[in-house]
């Protein structure tokens, strides 16, 4: 229910150690960042990326997804979310992610992974599939008789090899190994980039990824931290069922404990949330990251966290209808079935990921009252366009979201304008409820401002009222505060 503690955020355990080369580890990340020739890129530079047809990344949705942030109670939202249609220039294909940031600049690391993660895999894809053909070419021209010196030209790197055998080639089609490959390196290339960036200090600041690419009835997904993904599926009975497609990589799974250890890391929870297993560094109690694999956060890199991907495989069949990847704060508090039942029950799909977030939201203060809303993010990707399963009303037209460039560029200005320039050691990576940055924890009605102002029709949401009979919610009234929420902090982030 958190990703990273601060060190100042708590007293320290009795007998450890204290933390004064913690701000010299910073300065030296920070001066290797700042004197790299590697990260050229601006702002300016990137905008194309926001003009690219069928590439959603706000509130919206398009024939065959449905996108929704909310900010949460505990300062700027560091949720990224994007959906890309006719990804690789594939009109059959798909890409879909969410990235939820941590730590002090955690939403510019979202924002990075969210618009450059795509195109490099992209990118490598190409490749693969470049390499595949002139290995079959050659393949056929010379009847076989090629040795494996002769192939490492267009071979994986030694990472890549070591995670694709024999038995996983025989089991999924050509298109898991071109894309698994592919993912590897574009998340290998993605961190190796967050490190040298001189606008961003990822030093303690980091996102999650959970992303996918769907290919006609094939899906791929590369998945990093603890945001999942769920499939929506018919069982033999018709009924809905809910699938967990990723696994949540948290340092409480034995297999990334033992890893974490065997580099000198240290897992433990604290004692006032004992269920919360976090890394710490080796003599310094700090960052305390929820998460086990993570881009960014490169104190704790040399320390057992990794930013490789667990890649997983899917055939779709007909009784799937949709994907829905959101980022924890969906999951700390909605089950996968009750996430599943929201989706199937929201009145029209452009709305299906709002009724979701706000199914959420209420269920984040009816069941934490003392704690502060977490920021949330989902995508849901619908496997048929043309079904009637879900809801009688998913034949209406959706709304897709304008992607103007002067809302992107007043986005890009208040992230780089928010307080962010605090210390490690007051901010760290938690953003606890004493701690909110000033001008920056904007209420729901603000959100509803803007997203009238972007003309997004939610009159659709009518329907969502049978949400909280699902998960037997009281009755919220929108607008009215949450008088509990000032005390405690239950789930930190």
């Amino acid at each position: 229910m958190g990703s990273c503690l601060s060190a100042e955020s708590r007293s320290p355990l009795p007998g450890s150690p204290s933390s004064p080369h913690l701000p010299n580890m910073r300065r030296r990340g920070s001066r290797k960042r700042l004197g790299s020739r590697n990260s050229s890129f601006d702002y300016r530079k990137e905008e194309p990326l926001h003009r690219i047809p069928g590439r959603l990344f706000l509130n919206g949705s398009s024939d065959v997804a449905s996108l929704f942030t909310q900010q949460g109670k505990k300062g700027t939202n560091q949720d990224a979310m994007i959906v890309w249609e006719n990804f690789g220039s594939r009109t059959d294909t798909v890409f879909c992610g969410v990235f939820d940031g941590h730590g002090p600049y955690g939403h510019m690391v979202a924002k990075r992974v969210r618009d450059h993660l795509p195109l490099k895999l992209c990118a490598h894809w190409e490749v693969s599939i470049s390499s595949e053909d002139v290995l079959r070419e050659i393949s056929l021209n010379t009847a076989g008789s090629m040795n494996s010196e002769d192939t490492t030209f267009v071979s994986a790197d030694e990472e890549s090899r070591a995670s694709v055998d024999l038995e996983e080639t025989e089991k999924h089609p050509e298109i898991f190994q071109a894309l698994k490959e592919s993912f590897l390196k574009a998340f290998k290339v993605m961190d190796r980039e967050l490190r040298m960036h001189a606008n961003i200090d990822c030093f303690c600041s980091g996102t999650t990824a959970v992303t996918l690419v769907k290919q006609g009835p094939y899906l791929v997904i590369g998945n990093v931290g603890d945001s999942r993904a769920v499939l929506g599926t018919r069982d033999k009975d018709n009924s809905l069922t809910a699938v967990q497609l990723t696994v949540d990589l948290k340092p409480n799974l034995p297999a990334e404990a033992e890893r974490i250890r065997k580099c000198k890391g240290r897992v433990f929870a604290l004692q006032d949330e004992p269920e919360v297993a976090r890394v710490w560094l080796p003599n310094n109690d700090s960052p305390g990251l929820a998460m086990a694999r993570a881009f960014g956060d490169f104190c704790l890199k040399d320390f057992g966290l990794i930013s490789v991907p667990e890649i997983s495989y899917w055939r779709l069949s007909e009784k799937d209808e949709f994907i829905v990847l959101a980022t924890d704060g969906i999951w700390d508090v909605l089950s996968n079935k009750e996430v599943v039942d929201i989706v199937a029950s929201a009145p029209a799909r452009s709305s299906a990921a709002r009724a979701l977030v706000e199914s959420a939201v209420r269920a984040w203060r009816y069941k934490y009252p003392t704690s502060k809303v977490d920021d949330c993010a989902v995508v849901c990707l619908f496997l048929d366009s043309n079904s009637n399963n879900l809801s009688t009303a998913f034949n209406a037209k959706p709304k897709v979201q304008p992607t103007s460039m002067d809302q992107i560029d007043n986005d890009n200005e208040k992230d780089n304008n928010l307080a962010v320039l605090t210390s490690l050691d007051r901010s760290g990576t938690v953003r606890t409820g004493e701690e909110v940055l000033p001008g920056v924890n904007e209420d729901s009605s603000k959100q509803e401002e803007m997203n009238s102002e972007l003309g997004i029709d939610w009159s659709a949401l009518e329907g969502v009222s049978r949400v909280n009979t699902l998960l037997n919610l009281p009755r919220f009234v929108p607008g009215e505060e949450d008088k509990k929420a000032a005390g405690g902090t239950k789930a930190r982030k």
